[in-house]
């Protein structure tokens, strides 16, 4: 499967269910929000994470398309207000999510969305950037713990992305518990002020995760999907489109377009549960395993 949790990586095409048009009004399902998912942005990256990699220049295109839309930039933060029923959306969302904290997002990454006037929401992964840390993400070069302050100086807002990147959807109660509060506790320290979102290590969620981790503190946590979000997407399971190397500008003026892709929320299709249980047994056999 190429999104964890029961996305794919499809291009262009006919409209999102439950949606109108083109315009992000409301249809049947709400109004339809884009919220992407970056990963490394660099030219030359380890071979495992390079299919989820895009090069400076293709973001920067990427971000052209994004702030020519007419589009309202948000952070999760700003949208789990509106889902929770705080608060009103402003007029056509758009949101720029990144996960683990690779070395390229506190420095030039950072610096581009600032540059163009773009919030973020960043998810770390604590056991690969903190000194002494322990993850199940193979070697790649990764930011420090301590650039995690400076992120806010961009703009950016940050999030969990739990310890190890495991598979949560694999884990006993007690490891699960430990992955989401301790990972908040960490970047709370470090931070000095309330982490409130999680990102799923590549989307794996169930019901019982999406459970403890509003008990562990979080407002929100978002999986993948590979699909839009929309006004009445569910907090803990928000959708998002995560972006490959091989995806176009095309690509993503379709997806600001509301084409292409399926509109959040939905059910798990049949598929996504099979590979739920069967990695679930594997992980009886060999113990956690990488999320990816």
């Amino acid at each position: 499967m190429s999104a964890g949790d029961g996305g794919g990586g499809g291009g262009t095409g006919g409209s999102p269910d439950g949606v109108r048009g083109a315009d992000g009004a409301r249809g049947a399902g709400g109004t339809y929000i884009p919220v992407f998912l970056y990963h490394a942005v660099m030219d030359d990256p380890p071979g495992w994470i390079a299919e989820f990699t895009v090069t400076p220049r293709q973001f920067a295109a990427h971000l052209d398309v994004i702030t020519g839309s007419g589009r309202t930039p948000l952070t999760i933060g700003a949208l789990a207000g509106h889902l929770a029923g705080r608060a009103p959306l402003p007029p056509r969302p758009v949101l720029l999510t990144f996960d683990d904290g690779f070395a390229d997002l506190p420095g030039p990454t950072a610096a581009t969305l600032a540059g163009r006037g773009l919030p973020a929401t960043a998810y770390l992964t604590t056991g690969a950037i903190a000194p002494g840390g322990r993850s199940l993400l193979p070697p790649a070069p990764m930011m420090t713990l301590a650039q995690a302050a400076g992120l806010a100086d961009h703009g950016m807002e940050v999030g969990s992305h739990t310890v190890t990147h495991a598979q949560l959807d694999t884990l006993s109660t007690r490891d699960l518990t430990v992955e989401l509060r301790s990972s908040r506790a960490v970047l709370e320290d470090t931070l000095g002020r309330p982490v409130r979102h999680l990102a799923y290590p590549h989307g794996y969620n169930s019901a019982k995760v999406r459970r403890l981790a509003a008990r562990a503190g979080y407002e929100t946590a978002t999986a993948v999907r590979h699909a839009l979000s929309s006004d009445r997407d569910e907090r803990y399971r928000i959708a998002r489109l995560i972006v490959r190397r091989t995806h176009t500008v095309a690509d993503v003026q379709a997806w600001l377009s509301g084409r292409g892709v399926r509109t959040a929320p939905y059910r798990d299709a049949p598929r996504t549960v099979a590979w739920r249980w069967y990695r679930r047994g594997r992980a009886l056999l060999r113990g956690p395993e990488f999320a990816g």
